[in-house]
């Protein structure tokens, strides 16, 4: 009868050093399989982008979280403010002027008799829009300046910075007073064109310092040293890796602009009846404070909780972006 061939319950494998070692077969199975041989290595992860990173600190985030549901609360409701709010926001009853809670009428009635429930309601519209398109405009107006001025440097950032110098010395509450008193218009539009024109050289002075600091990068250099256009350096080398602090300083800002419209429109020279505003609502409910402090807490509530959202989205989007605090 022949023999059974001898099968041991190890294997020999080599150290790299000219030596070897007993390895169980269970070891030795999966040295075979991991990735890197029998270094050892292990698989490989594959390597995540700043973009990718921040998104997942951002998931784990309690604040982010909490002010990310409510901002996406607020914009439903902006959008479609007749689902929670059936009535109309300019039927006003004066039998009903300054009286409080009633079935049907949670938060009262105003001075005029209007349902403070229906116009808090749609009061989120108009904050959100100014909000909205206050931050586009001067992310993209500041960004685009302020990037071409880092990137070319030269006399068109010296010009730029004088600019912004220019702009940074007027008062923003005396600029819209000044300059918002004399439009008629009831729309949206003035109160953002003046956001705009007074908000851009933050954001530009920001962006124009990323991309002086991203343009020094040795990756952006070896473009260059390729031959690569001005536009193809712009657009794919540092536009990518500049745009996170004006990102979180357009998130914060957006939580202000909504505070400066609100302001504005209680001085009376932002947006006017009958727009319903929170601004408004508030300035009109200041007078009877103390016989009816209903109409002041509400519409003063839904400001106050719309701001802290949007700051407290920006803080958290600056803690995922920003590589020094991780």
């Amino acid at each position: 009868m022949p023999e059974q061939p001898y099968e041991p319950e190890g294997a020999i494998a080599s150290t790299g050093m000219g030596g070897a070692m007993d390895l169980a077969t269970s070891e030795a199975s999966t040295l075979e399989k991991t990735p890197g041989g029998p270094e050892g290595t292990g698989p490989q992860e594959k390597p995540r982008s700043l973009w990718s990173d921040a998104w997942r600190d951002l998931r784990r985030n309690p604040v982010f979280i909490i002010s990310a549901l409510v901002i996406l609360f607020l914009v439903f409701i902006s959008l479609w403010p007749s689902l929670i709010a059936s009535q109309n926001p300019l039927n006003c009853n004066l039998a009903k002027a300054q009286e409080g809670s009633q079935p049907g009428h949670p938060f009262g009635f105003d001075g005029q008799g209007c349902d403070v429930y229906t116009r808090t309601v749609y009061g989120t519209r108009v904050s959100i829009t100014v909000g909205v398109c206050a931050t586009l405009g001067v992310a993209i107006l500041g960004s685009v300046l302020g990037g071409l001025a880092g990137f070319f440097g030269g006399m068109w950032d010296a010009i730029l910075s004088r600019i912004t110098d220019i702009f940074f010395a007027i008062p923003v509450v005396l600029g819209g007073l000044v300059l918002l008193s004399v439009v008629t218009s009831n729309t949206v539009w003035p109160v953002i064109g003046f956001m705009v024109l007074l908000g851009w050289p933050q954001i530009s002075r920001i962006a124009r310092g990323s991309v002086i600091t991203t343009k020094q990068n040795d990756y952006v250099q070896a473009a260059r040293a390729l031959g690569a256009s001005h536009s193809r350096l712009l657009l794919r080398h540092i536009t990518p890796n500049a745009v996170a602090p004006v990102i979180v300083v357009a998130t914060i800002a957006l939580g202000t602009y909504i505070a400066l419209e609100a302001t504005l429109s209680y001085l009376g020279v932002g947006l006017k009846p009958p727009t319903v505003s929170w601004g408004i609502d508030i300035s009109a409910a200041s007078a009877y404070i103390r016989q009816a402090p209903h109409m002041l807490l509400w519409p003063a509530g839904a400001l106050a909780i719309t701001v802290l959202a949007f700051i407290m989205l920006g803080d958290a989007v600056r803690d995922a972006l920003d590589p020094k605090l991780r």
